[in-house]
């Protein structure tokens, strides 16, 4: 029997890509060293290797990894028996029918968020948008749920860091105000956001849990003349429900 080829660097390379999936706070050289008893400089060089290939971001301020866009390419391909916006799409339908009003699916990609589908509502006057379209990541609803899947002292660094711009006189610009309605929305389990993002216009957001640390959510949004607070309340809890029934769903399928 001819002798199976060992590519030791390889497998170290899925080690370090292992270990840093495992948090979302990022893994630093020194940690990924003592953690898989692996040299520094042996680390090094694979994490740069990685971080030229995208398979990897390193966060400037905190020197940490995380897992970069490339692995969500390459992942979405090897999903595609399990295809996320296949799996949502009859919720979707069925929350616009309830709530009258477009509904989004979308990703985190890196410092963006970027909408993989959309059912778009039955009305004249709609909110609507591209799909492949991409929102910053600090802005609006899904921004926030995007936060509340973090660790609290990352959000408060990305805060630092990248500060909170202001795109109506309804953003949260105050830093300390930010991150409490980011906790406040980790305990719910669901964003708001009114004419935060773009004046006139009203959303709300949930996250959906995705195969492994693929991070989704399900958002609505409509026109702010056309959603009263009692219809903002509503909205929230059927955009809540709708992300539970999709992310049940991708769990049966992955289970199989």
């Amino acid at each position: 029997m001819a002798e199976k080829y060992q590519a030791p660097i390889v497998k170290k390379a899925f080690q370090i890509l292992r270990l840093i999936s495992e948090t979302d706070r990022g893994l630093k050289i020194s940690e990924l060293s003592r953690d898989l008893g692996i040299s520094k400089s042996t680390v090094h060089g694979i994490t740069t290797a990685l971080e030229e290939l995208g398979a990897i971001t390193r966060n400037p301020l905190t020197k940490s990894f995380t897992l970069g866009f490339t692995l969500f390419e390459l992942g979405r391909s090897a999903y595609s028996r399990i295809d996320i916006k296949d799996l949502a799409r009859p919720f979707m339908e069925a929350l616009m029918e309830k709530t009258q009003e477009s509904v989004f699916l979308g990703v985190r990609n890196g410092e963006h968020v970027t909408v993989l589908d959309i059912v778009e509502s039955m009305h004249d006057l709609k909110i609507t948008s591209p799909i492949g379209t991409t929102i910053p990541l600090m802005a609006g609803a899904t921004g926030k749920i995007f936060l509340s899947l973090m660790e609290e002292n990352q959000v408060s660094e990305i805060i630092k860091s990248k500060g909170l711009h202001q795109y109506t006189k309804n953003t949260i610009t105050d830093p300390d105000l930010y991150l409490k309605e980011i906790l406040s929305v980790k305990e719910k389990g669901y964003a708001i956001d009114n004419e935060e993002y773009i004046s006139g216009v009203s959303a709300v957001a949930a996250p959906v849990a995705g195969k492994g640390h693929l991070k989704s959510a399900v958002w609505v949004v409509g026109f702010k003349a056309s959603i009263d607070e009692d219809k903002l309340k509503a909205l929230a809890k059927e955009t809540k429900v709708t992300a539970e029934l999709i992310s049940r769903r991708i769990e049966q399928q992955t289970a199989k």
